[in-house]
Formats: structure tokens, sequence, C-alpha cells
């Protein structure tokens, strides 16, 4: 697609005044650049870079600014001037509320301290021992010659991980799958919705927003039926991470609402199933359009563990698996575009952002950035081993975030996925088969449309 600039590139930072950010041609009539943001948002997003560092688009009424360069973005997200906010997070409350993913100042502050401990460095060696388990028990429940819809494979195991590891849920083995029907329902109607901006339109009863509500409700009953089936567990319940949300106060020593623990159970659900399991369909689809790849994987994890499933204190020696982790989240990031709000004017590498503007950014623009990546498409694991990592520009890869919004869950899903592939893949050989669609489902995340893969065992 082609994307042309109505005003030249502007001088470097620092040579004269703050300009402007130059304003892209193009867009439809009344919906501006929304229009190109439905129609091919990974294109779109992906050319914004060749004609500056920062640019303006039009997204229906609204001016929105986009930082293509990663070290504004870096900027960026370290300073305080730019909180969580714009269309990205507003459209997410109708399913996160005012969680630790969506909420600011003092209320996210509080909710990342009573987070924090459950993801110490300490206590992930305790959560691989269900990571461990799910992942063989995932691997063991395919049959040879089977086909396997991967995609769903994968969420049911990440909703079971998250579910056992920080909310240790009985009854997850029968929720597990309403959750993953439910999610992926919501997460296919939230993109059009936060790009569109069009709230009248979404209580048109529609199909596609009857499905979309029904799916929004169920989810929602599902997330009280686990806080309920907790609180009626009484002095027996498990000291976890859920526990400790029934126990927190808020600055004046009151418990916190059942609004509040009700969307930090939901933002950890979404966040520990939704980006693992998309993480885990590419790497698959990857593995199966690279043979060596897969080979050098298989043949590293037999090697280290040649009589048995491997264990969390492996890790450490199978630089490849974690190689070929680092370069799916690169290549194919689940979580793709975010957004930010300015809270006053500000100056970003020479540019003027007003007040309450809002910011959009793309680590999947990022990350396959020809000025950031040598052979930037190609699928290489090898560039992540130390001596060609050091030359990846600062901030161009950053799947977990930066600054005080990190992801605290980073070294919880690193584990995952490590375990889960490392697991999977040495006892399977996956292959395509003809209802295989591995085209990119563009929604909130980014996941194959239909990952059916033929399971041949090893």
């Amino acid at each position: 697609m082609s994307v042309e600039s109505a005003i030249p590139a502007p001088p470097a930072p620092g040579s004269g005044p703050l300009r402007t950010p130059p304003l892209v041609r193009g867009g439809a009539p009344v919906l501006g650049h929304a229009w190109n943001l439905v129609r091919d948002p990974l294109g779109f997003l992906s050319a914004l870079r060749d004609h500056g560092d920062l640019v303006r688009i039009r997204l229906g009424p609204r001016t929105a600014y986009v930082v293509c360069d990663p070290e504004l973005v870096g900027a960026m997200l370290k300073n305080p001037e730019y909180i969580v906010g714009g269309p990205l997070w507003d459209t997410l409350e109708v399913l996160l509320g005012k969680g630790v993913a969506t909420s600011n100042g003092k209320l996210h502050r509080r909710q990342r301290r009573m987070m924090q401990p459950a993801f110490r460095p300490e206590r992930i060696a305790d959560y691989a021992k269900v990571m461990e388990e799910e992942a063989r028990a995932t691997a063991a429940r395919w049959q040879p010659g089977a086909t396997v819809d991967v995609s769903a494979e994968m969420f049911r195991t990440a909703v079971r991980i998250v579910s056992r590891s920080l909310l240790e849920v009985d009854s997850i083995r029968d929720k597990a799958d309403r959750i993953a029907e439910s999610l992926h329902t919501v997460f296919d109607g939230l993109y059009r919705r936060m790009v569109l901006s069009v709230g009248p339109l979404h209580r048109v009863p529609t199909p596609a927003n009857r499905r979309f509500e029904s799916a929004l409700a169920d989810l929602h009953a599902l997330v009280d039926e686990i806080i309920a089936e907790r609180r009626a567990a009484g002095p027996g319940a498990p000291d976890d991470l859920l526990t400790e949300l029934l126990r927190a106060t808020d600055e004046t020593g009151a418990p916190i609402t059942d609004r509040e623990i009700h969307d930090n159970v939901v933002s950890l659900v979404v966040a520990g199933a939704e980006n693992v399991a998309s993480t885990l369909a590419w790497a698959f689809h990857l593995l199966t359009e690279h043979p060596e790849q897969e080979r050098r994987l298989v043949e590293e994890v037999n090697a280290v563990a040649p009589d048995r499933a491997i264990t969390f204190a492996d890790l450490k020696e199978l630089p490849h698996l974690r190689n070929v982790v680092t370069e799916a989240m690169r290549i194919r990031p689940a979580a793709w575009i975010f957004t930010r709000r300015s809270v006053a004017e500000t100056d970003l590498g020479g540019y003027s952002i007003p007040a309450d503007a809002d910011i959009v950014y793309s680590v999947y623009a990022m990350q396959r950035d020809p000025r950031s990546f040598e052979r930037h498409l190609e699928f290489d694991p090898d560039r992540w081993n130390p001596e060609r990592a050091a030359d990846v520009p600062e901030f161009a890869m950053m799947p977990f975030s930066v600054g005080n919004r990190k992801c605290p869950g980073d070294h919880f899903s690193l584990a995952e996925l490590a375990l889960i592939l490392g697991t999977v893949a040495p006892k399977w050989r996956l292959r395509p088969v003809r209802e295989t669609d591995a085209r990119t489902q563009v929604g909130i995340t980014l996941h194959p449309k239909r990952l059916v893969l033929r399971a041949t065992p090893r």
C-alpha cells in the first residue's frame, strides 16, 4: 500500500523549534485512516516509518500520532506524561475493566504491588511444575495421524496453566474450553470497535454484535464463578494470587471492591492465555515452514533430556529453544498494537505532542523493520545469539514493553513458552493439511486463522 506524507521529513531533533509531525495523506471520507487499519493494518503501519519517525493519522474525527522509531517509543514509555489510554485501552476496558493492565496512577501502582510478589523470579520454579505437567498432558492427548487444532490446544493449555498456577482453580478443567471460546469471540470483535470508534453501531443487534455481547457476558460470569468458588473455600483456601486479592485493602485500609478483584482476575486470564497461546501457535507454524530449525530444536532437546520431557532446570542448557521462542515473538508478535494518551503538551524527539493526544505504536512494525533487523522478514533464531543480539537497537525488540508498564509476568511467560514448545515438538512432527489456513487473523492480537496440523510421532 502506498503511504504518502504531506510534509517533508523534519530536521533532526534539537536543530530548531518543535515541529508538528507530518500528516499522512489518504484515508477514507469520515473514517480517515481507520479504513486503512481495517483493510490492511499490518501493511499500513509497517509503511509509516518510511515517511517519518513520528506521523499523524486520522481516526474518524480524531487525530492520532503514530510513533515509528524505537528510540522514540522507548522514550515515550518511560515518560510519565504518557499514560495508558487511547483507542486500544478505551476499547479493552469493556473486557478488562480497571484492572492492572488498564489503570493509571495510584490505582495502577497499588495493583501492581499486589501482583508483583506472585511473579518474583524465585516463584517461577514452583509454577514450572504445573507448566511441565500441562505440557506433558497436552503432548499425551494427541493421537498418531490425527489432525490437531493447534491454536485451540495451546489456548486450552495456557488457560489451565495460568489458572492452576496463579489462581489454583479446581474446576478449571470444565471452564477452560468455555473461557477459550468466549475470549476468541470477544477478541475478534474488539479490534473493529477500536479502530472505528463508532459506539452507537455496536448497539445495533446484528448477529456479530449479539455473539460479542453473549461471549463477553459469559466470560464475566465465568470469572465471577471462579471468585465465588474461592470465597466459599473459606480458611482452607490456597495461598495464591487470588486469595491475596481477596485479602487486599485500599489506601484507607478497606477491602478492595469485588469489581476490582474481578477486573484483575480477567486481566490475569487474558494476558496469561491469549498472548501465550498465539505465540505458541505461530512458533509451531514457523517450525513447519523451517524444518532445519525444527531439526536443531529437537536434537538439542533430545541431547539434554534423551529419555524424558524437559524440566525448568533444563532450560538454561537449551539456547536454541530459547532463540526459537524469542524469534517467534519478534516476527509474529501476538500483541502488536498499543496506544497511549498524553496528559500534557510534550516534546517527543523534537516533535510537539498536544495534551490529550492519542498515540499509537506497533511492535509488529518495529520488530520487522529492516533498519533494525538484517533480513527482517526471515525467521532466523540465530540472530539472538549473544554476538548478534548485541547489534539490535535498544527498544527495537520489546515483546513485554518497558518502564513501569512492563509486563510483570515476562519470566512466567518465557518459561511457559519454552516448556510447552520444548515438550511437544520433540514428540510430535506437525505438518499442514488441506484445512490449514495460516494467514494472519487480525484482532486485538494476531493469530493464525486456522492452524490445523497433522500430528505424527517422532
